[in-house]
């Protein structure tokens, strides 16, 4: 039973920092399946109905929710209870009428932004690495696990806006300066701003950019921080937006 336990729950106290949950409510918590979304920005699907939405008294109906197909991730039906819900992640339960989109705030925890249902036609995605896989051919993959193989030249770091569940990319933002972008690390995680400058460090050290905020503040934070929302605005409604 032990080692069952280790596999498929954690100790509430050691759940990653970025998890919106009470650490002394219970003893354990599920731990999300290795997938789509590393541990560590992520939350399995049954603590996102039991703990932050509040769908589910227990695990047991928030499993029989998840079982019975209420619940869509991305467009399409999830019914594993452990599935990793991340970043960027778009959220329906269509029998509810309500949709969101999974954000962090200022602490860096991951939220649920409730969204209009018209935006849950699309999701940004982050390109974090590209492969040529023959001429004109590139593969891309991105932060949420997912890989499209297109013509297009687009860049690590640019964000693409993604129809789904088509999977076809509509728009592309590139990583630049002048784009607007969701700072998702640091101590000025849940910010938003404009790039004013992107250094490249020649040293071994990462390189950062320079955001000004909209009250013309303007801060460095590192480049892997920065999530590229729209060119000049953000095209997604965020926390705190009235």
């Amino acid at each position: 039973m032990a080692n069952m336990g280790s596999r498929k729950h954690l100790k509430r106290f050691k759940a990653p920092k970025n998890w919106s949950i009470h650490p002394k409510e219970n003893k354990w918590t599920v731990k999300p399946s290795p997938g789509s979304h590393a541990i560590e920005d992520s939350l399995s699907l049954l603590i996102v109905i039991r703990d932050i939405l509040g769908l589910a008294d227990n695990a047991r109906e928030a499993k029989r929710i998840i079982n019975t197909g209420k619940i869509l991730v991305d467009g399409r039906v999830i019914k594993d209870y452990k599935f990793p819900v991340g970043f960027m992640d778009i959220i329906e339960i269509p029998e509810n009428d309500e949709t969101f989109r999974v954000l962090p705030d200022a602490k860096g925890r991951l939220t649920l932004h409730v969204i209009v249902k018209e935006n849950a036609k699309f999701k940004l995605c982050k390109v974090s690495n590209k492969t040529t896989i023959e001429a004109g051919k590139f593969q891309l993959n991105f932060h949420d696990g997912r890989n499209i193989i297109t013509d297009e030249e687009i860049s690590v770091g640019d964000v693409i806006n993604l129809k789904i569940p088509e999977q076809e990319i509509a728009e592309v933002y590139g990583f630049e300066e002048g784009s607007t972008v969701l700072v998702t690390g640091g101590k000025h995680t849940g910010e938003i701003g404009k790039i004013n400058e992107i250094v490249i460090n020649k040293s071994s050290n990462p390189n950062t950019i320079v955001v000004e905020n909209k009250n013309n503040d303007t801060f460095v934070t590192l480049r892997d921080y920065a999530f590229v929302i729209g060119k000049d605005e953000s095209i997604i409604s965020l926390p705190g937006d009235k």
